[in-house]
């Protein structure tokens, strides 16, 4: 434990909102009570989470919501294998004798006799984690889910109450609350709840929605970023969970630091409420199921899109860098290094250190790369990166904790033509003002996903039950 690590934590906080006044279209307005607030409530779900009693509430919430993320894998398994299936394995399948028993049995036994678990499946043939067949049904499961508990009026009251605290402790407009609280569960959908009040928002206002939405993640994504993760960091799904209810404050603050409000909004003082046509039926549980299932696959092709073309381009673009690296010197020899990854890890490297994530330069320039990369290729091929590192022990548990903080987000060019595209539909008079909002809101969200990180920093301690181990 390096208590100078947990320090530079606590001073990047600091640092990144005086980076977001930097660049403030006011500089001369600081909102000091959504600062207070702001940053008070992250510091206060850092202490629930890493230090008080209540951390062990926090690990139930992650066993719980892991029996989730197994049941999600049941449909895929069926699909492609069944209860034998070595693609998508049964973690509960007892399948023989395990190695030991098994060399005894052939060595006093009759060698070429069959012994249970012999078949070729997940215990003696390993496919690995195969993106397509595990992670994309979890988008499918979860967006039904979650669609099946909005119908069911599950989450609203939640979605209410984090929106009152929110909107009573920085006395932000009602509207920007409730998306905000909303973003927690869902994505751009949280738009949706406040359309009736996006044409009329101000400028202000519009940034932080946006912020939001590329700040935290969709409860779809979730079981993504989990299951990758799960083999060496048994308790991340509850982390993810965390962080992204952390990091809607952040956005509040850094977004009214960069782009002040000025006006007054209309739902300043108040959490509006939904508005619902007399003539509108809503649709029964199993409509809610299949069609939040549908929308999953949708959601689903449209990722396999994005990290195609993003991953093929950036192979693309590394080939020539290594084409001209055969070059005669200099020229050659800069070439050599430069990379699309590198180059971006160079650009996130001070920020990277302002978590406090190591003081080791191999480890702080890996954990750059990773952030950095997070712009191009989504959040996650960086964690199926960041959970190899973990395997071979190149990196620390504390970079495993903070890096996993600060990748729980969609702060990604991918994201921008959604979200910007998403919300521009719903107001089109004011999609050119969407359009240059947009790139400050990825940097908002960007920065607040690392300030998630900087209060993950502060609270580690070095002590391994907080990752479940």
């Amino acid at each position: 434990m390096n208590l100078l690590l947990n320090f530079i934590s606590l001073i990047g906080i600091v640092i990144l909102c005086f980076i977001a006044w930097l660049g403030s279209e006011n500089r001369l307005i600081i909102p000091w009570k959504i600062i207070f607030w702001g940053i008070g409530l992250q510091l206060f779900i850092g202490l629930l989470i890493f230090v008080l009693p209540t951390r062990d509430l926090i690990a139930q919430i992650n066993n719980l919501l892991n029996t989730v993320l197994d049941a999600s894998e049941a449909g895929a398994r069926f699909l492609f294998g069944g209860s034998n299936s070595a693609i998508v394995p049964d973690p509960n399948r007892i399948v023989g004798p395990g190695p030991a028993a098994r060399w005894i049995v052939r060595t006093v036994g009759t060698p070429y006799v069959e012994i249970p678990g012999d078949r070729l499946t997940s215990d003696n043939l390993n496919l690995g984690f195969i993106f397509a067949f595990r992670s994309l049904p979890q988008i499918i499961f979860f967006s039904g889910l979650i669609s099946l508990l909005y119908r069911l009026n599950i989450i609203q009251p939640i979605v209410q109450l984090f929106a009152k605290i929110f909107q009573k402790t920085m006395n932000i407009s009602g509207a920007e609350s409730l998306s905000g609280a909303a973003n927690i569960f869902v994505g751009i959908e949280s738009a949706i709840a406040v359309k009736p009040y996006l044409k009329d928002m101000t400028r202000s206002e519009l940034c932080t929605i946006l912020s939001c939405c590329f700040g935290s993640i969709a409860s779809s994504i979730l079981g993504i970023y989990a299951v990758i993760l799960r083999p060496t960091f048994p308790g991340i799904t509850g982390h993810l969970v965390s962080a992204s209810i952390m990091t809607i404050p952040a956005c509040f603050v850094l977004s009214k630091l960069l782009i002040p409000e000025t006006e007054k909004p209309k739902t300043l003082g108040h959490i509006p409420s939904e508005k619902k046509k007399e003539n509108d039926q809503l649709p029964n549980p199993m409509d809610s199921l299949m069609n939040g299932g549908i929308d999953g696959v949708k959601m689903a092709v449209g990722i396999v899109a994005v990290i195609i073309v993003i991953l093929g381009l950036l192979a693309l673009v590394n080939a020539i860098f290594n084409g001209l690296a055969n070059l005669p010197s200099p020229i050659g020899n800069l070439f050599q290094i430069i990379t699309v990854q590198n180059i971006l890890g160079a650009i996130f490297l001070p920020l990277t250190f302002l978590t406090g994530v190591s003081l080791e330069w191999n480890e702080l320039w890996q954990v750059s790369i990773l952030i950095g990369r997070r712009l191009f290729e989504t959040s996650i091929p960086p964690y199926f990166t960041l959970a190899q590192l973990k395997a071979t022990g190149e990196i620390s548990d504390r970079g495993l904790l903070i890096v996993s903080y600060v990748l729980c987000g969609f702060t990604h060019i991918a994201s921008y033509g959604i979200f910007v595209g998403g919300i521009s539909n719903l107001i089109p008079s004011r999609r050119s003002e969407l359009s240059a909002l947009g790139w400050k809101a990825l940097w908002v969200g960007t920065l607040a996903t690392l300030m998630t990180g900087c209060v993950a920093g502060l609270f580690d301690f070095g002590d391994p039950t907080i990752l479940g181990l």
